[in-house]
């Protein structure tokens, strides 16, 4: 994708900002989907981004000034776009910055593959920079054809995607993966709106023999898992207009 804006804190970016973002690694972020001003969740992302800077920076993030950071980069020129907002700092006990990059829209596509792969995020439960593995992951998947990998914890327990969540159907309920996993803001949005029996349980590599359909959750949107490693998954078009309508259902808030 074409980077449209970056900005640091408010301002365009120095070479030196730019090499402390590109070579510091050490910072947290959210991403969003932007349409005209507007976003899902804005809320739980200035709450996801506040937990994170006091567990990483042990302190407050002032979500009046993200969002005043968020409106000045789109701003009349970019009103539907991708927004990544993330805090960095380069040095232990040092002062942070807010980056704020936005890019054109995107959307997740109608299906996704999956390979199944042996790995687990550290620190899972934070949307983190510079996560090596997973990135390596995934590329490697779309060398093999597939749109993204699904991790695989110790044990054969089924955690997430390299870039999304996941959740599974037995043919009458939803299965909420219980493992060490980020909470993404979309799975947020549309666990509490689905009108369709569910429950947080523990599922493993092998479990995935039986699953009578899949689906992903990012910040994109929601998609249909089609293929699992070597098996197809038929699209349940029941439970898809279930999940598109839970997803819909989330209201869009002004940035």
């Amino acid at each position: 994708m074409d980077l449209l804006r970056v900005e640091i804190d408010g301002k365009p970016p120095t070479a030196d900002q730019l090499a402390a973002v590109a070579f510091g690694g050490y910072g947290h972020f959210t991403a969003m989907q932007v349409r005209g001003g507007r976003v899902r969740g804005l809320d739980l992302h200035l709450a996801r981004l506040d937990a994170a800077n006091r567990e990483l920076f042990g302190a407050p993030l002032d979500g009046d000034r993200v969002r005043a950071l968020i409106r000045q980069a789109i701003g009349g020129e970019f009103p539907d776009a991708s927004v990544r907002t993330m805090v960095y700092g380069d040095l232990p006990g040092g002062p942070t910055a807010i980056a704020v990059t936005v890019r054109p829209p995107a959307s997740p596509g109608p299906t996704r593959r999956l390979l199944p792969v042996s790995y687990q995020r550290t620190v899972a439960h934070i949307k983190r920079t510079g996560d090596f593995g997973q990135a390596f992951h995934g590329r490697a998947a779309a060398r093999r054809g597939y749109d993204d990998a699904l991790l695989i914890g110790p044990d054969g327990v089924v955690s997430e995607t390299a870039i999304a969540n996941v959740a599974f159907f037995d043919g009458q309920t939803v299965l909420w993966p219980d493992a060490p996993m980020l909470d993404g803001i979309t799975q947020q949005l549309v666990r509490p709106r689905l009108r369709l029996p569910a429950r947080r349980d523990l599922v493993r590599l092998a479990d995935l023999a039986t699953v009578a359909a899949a689906f992903t959750l990012n910040s994109q949107g929601v998609a249909a898992v089609t293929l699992l490693g070597d098996r197809e998954l038929p699209v349940h078009e029941d439970l898809m207009r279930a999940v598109t309508a839970a997803y819909d259902a989330a209201p869009w808030d002004e940035i």
